[in-house]
């Protein structure tokens, strides 16, 4: 049986038996295969459809029973389909992640050997760095659902309506055999000797603690945060999992640039790129490919690699630079070659990236040499 019939099979199932949540894991794993398979176009709608959350299931009396917040009533968790873009790691935190599923697809054997350990992983970093995106993926090798929760936006006027909302989610979490995914962990887990923090919130920190110590040893839970340094030191003891996720490196980088930029062709400007944007995260390596790659449809023209080369170089981290819809002059050309000299590039390289022969930027670096601009 091909995995296509098989999640059709699956999807009419839970379709007859109003069973929402297993309706949109089977309709991810359709636009997924669709994607792999070439039809971006169908893939697209099926996830457009998922994007209404199930209205018509709800409309038919099927409620998902999610713990909600005791004032407003509003969903605390939210599950979220399995991503279709890939995680790029470098080596060490690579070789964390597939120790982490190795371990959870052997839970069973180690715990009859005695060697189990938490299934609990940190994921720290600055924003745009890939922490929601690397739960996702684990979610998917584990093929379990992602519930997602924003430890920041369940925070009430009263915290112990907070505390309360904490321990319904840690009820809720081992019934489900999902990824539990708690984003924006330090705005309820911060150091408890915080001094500025009432003593209120101290017990929600607490409660925290203990509802990550009632867990049992198949539960997996992933937690994030971009301050790594506002968590209090016993929540760092919970997670034994931890992967720092700083800016991509330069081959992470090549690799970002030559799926994003160039769908996972070889193009030797991949690595050109990557020379140019370090202290990029891979969101704004996204965010700059995916514009140029938008314009060039629309424009019916090759991808304009001196735009993106320009949008790189006035980019900082979180502030992407857009790459500019038309072609630069021959004054910007100019100025950018010299930027890109600045960072280090060579003319071969500069001339690949700017459009232009390798002796227009022999000669432009050497005038520049000589001072004669």
């Amino acid at each position: 049986m091909s995995p296509e019939t098989r999640h059709l099979i699956e999807l009419t199932d839970a379709a007859l038996a109003a069973d929402y949540t297993r309706v949109r894991r089977a309709a991810n794993a359709i636009a997924r295969e669709l994607a792999e398979g070439g039809d971006l176009e169908a893939a697209h709608e099926l996830r457009s459809l998922l994007r209404k959350k199930g209205v018509p299931l709800r409309a038919s009396g099927y409620v998902e029973q999610l713990p909600v917040d005791t004032k407003s009533r509003l969903p605390l968790v939210e599950e979220q389909g399995w991503p279709s873009t890939p995680i790029l790691l470098n080596r060490t935190a690579g070789a964390t992640l597939q120790d982490f599923i190795s371990d959870v697809h052997h839970v069973e054997e180690l715990s009859r050997q005695g060697l189990s350990s938490r299934l609990c992983l940190l994921l720290s970093g600055p924003p745009g760095t890939g922490k929601s995106l690397l739960a996702g993926h684990v979610a998917s090798a584990l093929k379990r659902p992602l519930y997602v929760v924003r430890l920041d936006s369940m925070i009430s006027s009263l915290l112990g309506d907070t505390a309360k909302n904490v321990r319904a989610i840690f009820d809720f979490a081992p019934a489900k055999g999902a990824v539990l995914f708690l984003d924006e962990m330090d705005a309820v887990a911060k150091l408890r000797d915080d001094r500025h923090e009432l003593g209120e919130l101290k017990r929600v920190v607490n409660t925290v603690l203990q509802g990550l110590d009632a867990l049992d040893d198949r539960t997996v839970v992933i937690g994030a945060t971009n301050h790594p340094q506002l968590l209090d030191r016993a929540i760092w003891r919970r997670f034994p999992y931890k992967i720092s996720l700083g800016f991509p490196d330069r081959d992470v980088r090549t690799e970002m640039w030559r799926h994003f930029l160039f769908s996972d062709q070889q193009h030797e400007a991949a690595q050109h790129l990557a020379e140019i944007s370090d202290g990029l995260s891979g969101a704004d390596i996204e965010t700059i490919a995916h514009t140029a790659r938008r314009h060039s449809v629309l424009t019916k023209r090759e991808i304009d690699l001196a735009g993106v080369a320009e949008a790189v170089v006035n980019s900082e981290s979180g502030v992407p630079m857009l790459p500019p819809r038309e072609m630069l002059s021959p004054d910007a050309r100019r100025d950018l070659a010299l930027r890109l000299s600045a960072k280090g590039l060579n003319a071969p390289k500069i001339a690949e990236l700017l459009g232009v022969t390798r002796q227009w930027a022999l000669k432009l670096l050497k005038n520049e040499e000589r001072g004669d601009g």
